[in-house]
């Protein structure tokens, strides 16, 4: 692709090719729009398996498109793929994956909570000396301090909506939940990205604090 990788454009780039939270915010559609259509939008389901920055491709326009399918595993709409030999990247990999060895949408759900935290917050998931990207990210909403996980490069610029900064980490955290029954579908992902909200009106941002602080309280967070 003739813009390369989205890890380039995260991490370790000068400013001039750092992407703006704007493209961020676009990108993370365009790859969760991408994701929806092989769970759903094709005869046949497709689980990719290995969704990271470094597998997200830039064309030409900014465009962000899920590249490298060379863990992908298609099957038919309702079926459940069996145990395999555990693949993927980690830091990226669900805990269910490592347990049993069983893919599915979920786990593709997990993989791009991480991607949107590593987009939003400009790290890698796994870094020497640092704890963990989701489990500081995690700590950094319990102590009421969602922001301090936003990329400080755009925090110093200053050019981007607070509400939808903590909106979107609060999504990442979410698709990233140990429990794979606590995380959305990509259908439910994409509408959260796109601003729209079909849960009550009560559910609002603010209150999604609250329910992730009660997932931490009700369940270890790491299963």
């Amino acid at each position: 692709m003739e813009n390369g990788s989205l890890d380039k454009r995260v991490f370790d780039c000068d400013e001039s090719k750092m992407l703006s939270f704007e493209d961020r915010i676009r990108i993370l559609r365009d790859v969760a729009s991408g994701v929806l259509y092989l769970h759903e939008g094709w005869e046949s389901k497709v689980l990719h398996r290995d969704i990271k920055a470094s597998n997200v491709l830039l064309d030409k326009e900014m465009k962000g498109r899920l590249g490298d399918f060379g863990l992908a595993r298609m099957h038919g709409h309702g079926e459940v793929l069996g145990t395999t030999r555990v693949v993927g990247t980690i830091g990226y990999l669900a805990p269910e994956i490592i347990r049993v060895g069983r893919a599915s949408d979920q786990t593709d759900v997990f993989g791009f909570g991480i991607l949107i935290l590593e987009v939003m917050c400009g790290r890698r998931p796994i870094e020497d000396g640092k704890p963990p990207l989701v489990e500081w990210v995690w700590q950094l909403m319990v102590q009421g301090k969602l922001m301090d996980g936003f990329d400080e490069r755009l925090r110093t610029k200053g050019e981007f909506n607070e509400e939808e900064v903590e909106r979107v980490l609060h999504l990442g955290l979410l698709c990233a939940y140990p429990d794979p029954n606590a995380r959305p579908s990509m259908r439910q992902v994409v509408k959260v990205l796109e601003g729209k909200n079909d849960q009550p009106e009560e559910s609002e941002t603010e209150d999604m604090d609250a329910y992730l602080l009660h997932k931490l309280q009700s369940k270890e967070m790491w299963v």
